[in-house]
């Protein structure tokens, strides 16, 4: 009987990650936080614990268990957000980690994401050899990802059996709050999308996201990171292949990218200050200005990472948006 503790298994990536672990036959315990919902996990047999990344006593939660999948992060473009995401994703990576070495867990894959490597620039694809300077990452979320994943190396460095997975974006089922990028599809779904900006990312299926969880345990190497990716696609694309899908008109008119800078300027400088919650983070839209491009090649190799197409990816999400009553 092989024991896993998942961090995160509420979210997108965990709730996938927590399903393929169940099929594996893994005997499963997740950690959520008091006000979580469980929705994603209803129904599975999953051992709950109750508690936060930052508990000084989560260690006594992880024995027993043979290994950790710390998929828990907080995510959030809003500049107010700056200390939370590093008390979570910083400190909370800081705790978790040595629970585990005191808790005896024999290895940890840890997500990190390709938002802790940054951007090549000029539509060049960065793989695991790159890093950005942590100064010019965009935004709060991004450096604490980067400082978070510096955590992991510290604790490689000091002995601990550490892999390290990047993933990309991840499109598919059990996207519940949703993501950015299942907010997008959403957009497109209910016809509120006249317009799109000239950005690029690299897109997967999240189910071969959790399967490249697995992958890593298995086949990963120790210290090593693996971007989890499949395929590069500008915006437009996306929209071209979600019409294709749906035989919803995907938008033909692109803006340029100060209109949704005013925009977010306003939303988040002034209306917030004045009760407002506010809609389009600035960092947001400053990231949309970069094509974020990378070359999972290293992990199909090695890993034998799948490259289920993305056209079925977003089948996929379409499918479990209108199912479960998104739209």
């Amino acid at each position: 009987m092989v024991k896993a503790f998942v961090t995160g298994g509420t979210g997108f990536v965990g709730a996938n990650l927590v399903r393929l672990l169940l099929k594996q036959n893994f005997v499963v315990k997740a950690l959520a936080r008091p006000q979580s919902p469980r929705d994603n996990l209803r129904g599975l047999d999953v051992e709950w614990i109750t508690s936060d990344l930052n508990d000084p006593q989560i260690a006594t939660h992880l024995q027993g268990c043979d290994y950790l999948f710390h998929v828990a992060a907080h995510y959030s473009l809003w500049r107010t957000e700056k200390d939370r995401l590093h008390q979570i994703n910083v400190l909370g990576t800081r705790n978790i980690l040595a629970a585990a070495q005191q808790a005896g867990i024999k290895r940890t894959v840890y997500t990190s994401s390709v938002a802790a490597i940054g951007v090549l620039g000029q539509g060049r694809s960065a793989d695991e050899t790159y890093q950005s300077p942590p100064h010019k990452l965009i935004g709060a979320y991004k450096q604490s990802k980067y400082w978070a994943e510096q955590e992991a190396h510290n604790a490689i460095a000091a002995g601990q059996d550490i892999v390290i997975v990047n993933p990309s974006t991840p499109i598919g089922p059990y996207d519940i709050k949703p993501t950015p990028t299942g907010d997008t599809i959403l957009r497109f779904l209910k016809r509120k999308m006249p317009a799109y900006v000239d950005t690029g990312l690299n897109l997967i299926h999240v189910e071969d996201v959790a399967m490249g969880h697995l992958l890593a345990l298995q086949k990963g190497q120790t210290g090593e990171r693996y971007i989890l990716g499949n395929q590069n696609v500008s915006l437009k694309q996306m929209l071209d292949m979600l019409a294709e899908i749906t035989g919803t008109p995907a938008p033909k008119t692109a803006i340029p990218v100060w209109i949704p800078l005013a925009v977010a300027g306003v939303d988040e400088m002034l209306l917030a200050r004045l009760g407002k919650t506010p809609d389009v983070p600035i960092d947001g839209v400053r990231m949309s200005r970069q094509k974020m491009y990378y070359d999972p090649s290293k992990a199909i190799a090695t890993l034998g990472l799948p490259q289920t197409p993305v056209a079925v990816a977003l089948q996929d999400a379409v499918n479990w948006f209108v199912s479960n009553g998104y739209v």
